[in-house]
């Protein structure tokens, strides 16, 4: 560990040692030095620039706390570390600022707990690929792991309510939380699911397009009680006009009327009809 001696600073309790690189501070020559940076931090005045020096150089110090909090997850994809090791260091700043030495307990023994936290966390927030609720999301972790648990020791799968009474909850809430579990990852579109003579197959090849159609589901149940309270021969006209698709003046000619009678009692139903959907 190299030390340099301080410079004469207006530093409003007992001077202390400026480290020269403090991310290369051996984590056992950290933890002897933070006590002293702690005990210095809760005098100094925040904001001011010996605060800064002293709490930027706890930071820098117990790097060493976030790289070793990181390593837990080293099974994530590569790229994902950076961004692992980025929110530890929150977790870091975080147990800094929070930290009393009137517990009397490691800094160590406090940091790690906020670090894991705090990218726990990211994970929890950032890495599903749909938003389920939070309550979903650690029933999904408690599901994985009584499933394991109860997979080895039955050596089978499982049953909900098997699941149920060791996770103390209701069947549908297993249930639930398995559904959320589909949430956790997404699959491309352009995945391969399967190779044959006649080339790859793809995910998107058997999904379905949307019909259209389906769209007038709504609007015919809501058109039939409508339809319902109209009279016999406006009814009829309807029927003519739209099932057996006449023309006005087959209609005319079908019930014994003009076609512009017809066109007259055609446009009062329909108009009676698109005001009974739209009030509706």
């Amino acid at each position: 560990m190299t030390l340099v001696s301080s410079a004469a600073t207006d530093r409003q309790a007992s001077e202390l040692p400026e480290v020269a690189d403090p991310s290369q501070v051996a984590p056992r020559d950290a933890r002897e030095l933070s006590r002293r940076f702690f005990e210095q931090l809760t005098v100094l005045e925040e904001g001011t620039p010996e605060y800064q020096y002293v709490r930027n150089t706890l930071i820098e110090m117990n790097m060493s706390l976030v790289r070793f909090a990181a390593g837990r997850f080293r099974s994530r994809e590569p790229e994902e570390m950076e961004d692992i090791v980025q929110t530890g260091m929150i977790g870091l700043i975080k147990a800094i600022d929070r930290f009393e030495l009137s517990r009397e307990a490691e800094f160590t023994s406090f940091a790690i707990p906020h670090i894991v936290g705090e990218i726990k966390r990211f994970f929890r927030d950032t890495t599903w690929a749909v938003h389920v609720p939070r309550r979903l999301q650690e029933a999904r972790v408690h599901l994985a792991r009584a499933t394991e648990e109860l997979r080895s020791r039955l050596g089978r799968t499982p049953t909900v309510k098997e699941l149920s009474e060791l996770m103390n909850l209701p069947e549908d809430e297993v249930w639930e939380a398995r559904l959320a579990a589909n949430g956790y990852n997404a699959s491309s579109l352009d995945a391969a699911i399967s190779t044959s003579e006649d080339g790859e197959s793809v995910l998107q090849d058997f999904i379905g397009t949307q019909d259209t159609a389906l769209e007038l589901v709504e609007d015919f149940h809501d058109l039939a009680p409508l339809i319902a309270d109209l009279d016999d021969r406006d009814r009829q006209i309807i029927h003519l006009r739209f099932v057996e698709e006449l023309t006005q003046d087959q209609i005319g000619e079908h019930l014994g009327v003009s076609q512009m009678h017809v066109s007259r009692l055609l446009s009062r139903t329909l108009a009676r009809l698109r005001e009974g959907l739209l009030t509706t």
